[in-house]
């Protein structure tokens, strides 16, 4: 029976847990015990590949570290804050009539998509913007009543389109060393360009996640000032020195960046750049760095937890028999098929939280299938593409998803499961689903 299927076990585990406010690493480890002892390994096997796999997300630990450090150094600047402040002063000597806010509301919305963007590829701190420029303008955000859910979803549809269409940092990883590698790998000849054309569909999905957003949180929210107050940082002096190093540092990463296509090696630069100008002082930089990594190690840990988790699920081999039992499912019925399947990818990457790591899980089955199907190459893309984000804007480990929160529930008055998780996969999700099945079938 397919609901004894371990990775469906696992898999509703961590999620029940995530919502019952269990921690996330708890969870994950919980979830992997209970789905590798229900596929038929014993409680030391799977404690054992659980283990093995956690080095799987120490290279990932180590680059959100480093990533740490960076955003540590920019906001030891005082820019970030000496913005806000700008903001605020700006906010307050104007009318507040209804049309202002909403204008108001409308351009946080897109500089907040639009940093999302930067951070994948022109300045390349990935999620590590977000705890250290969000917490600052809270007050911002609260004093025009904007929904936070709103705020949530603009980051993640930021943080995750960059990556699907744009093929430089991030987004050349994605889909260049990841995506379209395994895609070659399991028998697909197509080039980088079929890649992006398949990759039209799913993005719209995601775009319609964005408009749909702004309509169901368009209603003002009051959140308490008092809390607030408490949970902000104090206001610091930023001198010109100060904005003209970080500018340098900034380019200076990009430059590497641009060079070695290494996101670990152009923090470290960055980082040196605001020893060397003085921004961080020498004595301080342990400081930093320590505050840094402090503030990116309860992503790092989810992280490498995920790994483990995602270790025990390859290891069970049920994951073959959730697919074996969707294309007996589905017959020769091209609909049935692209719906089922990236259902089914839907589920692999809540529980890995990794769009990522989904991808060589899953093409190495769902391109053989795809063709037994008769689905074309650029409707295959669809269908792997749509499988591996879904799950990637919505799932409580999702890197995504964490940083968003860390950012946004700084006074605690933003829940990870229901502000940050839920809305994002009922607006992200669910259309990627019918979008990328859409895109799958007629093209």
């Amino acid at each position: 029976m397919i609901l004894t299927n371990s990775v469906i076990i696992s898999v509703c585990t961590v999620l029940l847990m995530s919502m019952a406010k269990i921690n996330v690493v708890i969870a994950l480890a919980t979830g992997a015990l209970i789905g590798g002892v229900a596929s038929g390994m014993s409680v030391n096997e799977t404690l054992t590949i659980f283990s093995d796999g956690l080095g799987g997300g120490a290279v990932i630990a180590l680059n959100y570290a480093i990533l740490g450090a960076f955003a540590a150094a920019v906001a030891h600047s005082g820019v970030p804050i000496w913005l806000s402040n700008k903001i605020i002063k700006f906010i307050a000597k104007t009318s507040h009539s209804p049309f202002h806010e909403w204008i108001f509301k409308a351009i946080i919305v897109g500089v907040l998509v639009l940093i999302s963007i930067m951070s994948k590829n022109i300045i390349p701190v990935h999620v590590a913007f977000i705890p250290i420029l969000i917490p600052p303008l809270l007050g911002v955000f609260s004093e025009l009543k904007i929904d936070r859910r709103l705020l949530s979803n603009a980051m993640a549809f930021g943080l995750i389109i960059t990556y699907m269409i744009i093929p430089y940092g991030f987004g050349s990883i994605f889909l260049e060393s990841i995506f379209l590698k395994n895609l070659v790998e399991n028998g697909m000849n197509i080039g980088l360009r079929e890649v992006l054309l398949g990759m039209i569909f799913p993005a719209l999905g995601m775009v319609t996640g964005l408009l749909t957003s702004w309509y169901t949180y368009r209603k003002p929210r009051i959140y308490d000032f008092s809390k607030m107050r408490s949970a902000t940082v104090k206001e610091e002096v930023c001198s010109l020195k100060d904005i003209i190093v970080s500018i340098i540092a900034i380019l200076c990463a990009l430059g590497v960046q641009l060079c070695w296509k290494s996101t670990m090696a152009s923090a470290m630069f960055g980082f040196f750049i605001f020893a060397i100008g003085g921004v961080v002082g020498w004595r301080d930089s342990d400081n930093v760095v320590a505050q840094g990594f402090k503030m990116m190690s309860s992503i790092a840990f989810i992280m490498i937890a995920a790994a483990g988790f995602s270790a025990v699920l390859k290891a069970t081999g049920d994951i073959q028999e959730l697919v074996n039992w969707l294309a007996s499912g589905i017959g020769s019925s091209k609909i049935l098929g692209a719906f089922g399947m990236i259902t089914v990818g839907l589920l692999i990457t809540m529980g890995i939280g990794s769009s990522f790591s989904t991808v060589p899980i899953i093409a190495a089955i769902y391109v053989p299938l795809s063709i037994v199907l008769g689905f074309s190459e650029i409707g295959t893309i669809c269908i792997v593409a749509a499988s591996a984000v879904t799950g990637d804007a919505g799932s409580p480990v999702s890197d995504t998803m964490l940083a968003t929160t860390a950012g946004l529930n700084v006074d605690g008055q933003h829940d990870h499961i229901f502000d940050t998780s839920i809305p994002a996969f009922i607006h992200f999700s669910i259309p990627l689903v019918i979008f990328g099945a859409i895109g799958a079938i007629i093209l």
